[in-house]
């Protein structure tokens, strides 16, 4: 992401400040614009945006740059916050401050662009990109539901038969936890876990164990704080496509993003009924950990689907839910 506005006046320790937006329709699409001739990058596509002005608040700002660059008006309420990047370019260093946008008046043209394109985040067919834009083109791959492993609180058959109601709904990421399992029911149950999942396109993570994740043909891993802690020190990440990690402070979230981790959850959030009179954040301190992340986290404890607005306007990319993923009103949402 650049912008006309980014050509000088900026350091890797002053940062250029840009609002970008992620226009999202309901097909899971986000708008693509082409950058036009006579600027630097001319022909690339980028998320549309620009340069916030000093005294502007980012989110004035967004909504400023989109109607100059769209002709649309944003609806603040349907406005999320989302992901913060820091790219330096040959010209520019710039602060990429992300939004999740999923509702706007007006048709969205090329007002300021050569041409406007709308892509899903997993098969663009629009070339070349602006270089920022592989990471945050991940992260949108992944869906609003982060759903947690209840096999053994549930029973094997009676977990996986609640796994393919929800898998035929939509779901399209599980982790699969259940440390407590014999090492040999644990593999069994994985192997099955990713078959139903990748017949329906779902990603699978395993807790904990990246070998095991291998074995079964699982997506990748999500990995315990202390695993995370391990992997930072030893500044290697897991060889594995996806990799995830639980986070329950600020100092647990850098290092997920030192490591590349493709995503984190973070909480608890709320109460929880696993562990009653436990301390947990709340969604002010959520939103005050998240602020300025560089990769998308998933809010976790306590939640219900209904919950996702409420997340997503504390910085959360989702939900990561353990017994709401499962309970009987889950299987049809």
């Amino acid at each position: 992401r650049m912008t006309s506005a980014t050509s000088g006046g900026s350091s890797p320790s002053h940062p250029v400040e840009v609002a970008v937006a992620i226009l999202e329709g309901p097909d899971g699409r986000v708008l693509l614009a082409q950058r036009p001739m006579g600027k630097v990058y001319a022909g690339y596509w980028e998320f549309p945006g620009g340069k916030v002005e000093p005294g502007e608040a980012v989110e004035q700002a967004l909504a400023r740059e989109i109607d100059e660059e769209l002709g649309i008006q944003i609806q603040t309420h349907q406005t999320f916050p989302w992901i913060t990047q820091v790219f330096t370019y040959p010209h520019a260093t710039v602060r990429l401050h992300f939004y999740r946008i999923y509702g706007w008046q007006g048709e969205p043209r090329a007002v300021e662009h050569a041409g406007l394109s709308w892509q899903h985040p997993d098969a663009i067919s629009v070339a070349p990109l602006l270089p920022a834009n592989g990471p945050v083109l991940k992260g949108l791959m992944l869906p609003a539901q982060y759903a947690i492993s209840a096999a053994q609180a549930l029973g094997t058959e009676r977990f996986l038969a609640r796994l393919e109601s929800r898998l035929a709904a939509g779901l399209r990421l599980i982790q699969l936890r259940e440390k407590d399992l014999a090492a040999d029911v644990r593999e069994k149950l994985a192997a099955e876990v990713v078959r139903l999942a990748h017949r329906h396109a779902a990603k699978v993570l395993i807790n904990g164990d990246v070998e095991l994740a291998r074995r079964t043909g699982a997506d990748g891993v999500h990995l315990t704080s202390a695993q995370l802690s391990a992997a930072t020190q030893a500044g290697t990440r897991p060889d594995i496509t996806w990799v995830a990690a639980s986070c329950h402070a600020a100092d647990e979230l850098r290092m997920a993003e030192k490591l590349g981790a493709d995503f984190a959850v973070l909480g608890p959030v709320l109460a929880t009924a696993s562990h009653p009179g436990a301390p947990f954040l709340g969604w002010d301190d959520f939103h005050r950990l998240v602020q300025g992340a560089t990769i998308p986290v998933y809010a976790l404890g306590g939640l219900q689907p209904a919950m996702l607005d409420m997340a997503r306007s504390h910085g959360a990319h989702g939900l990561a839910m353990l017994s709401a993923s499962w309970h009987e009103r889950a299987l049809s949402a």
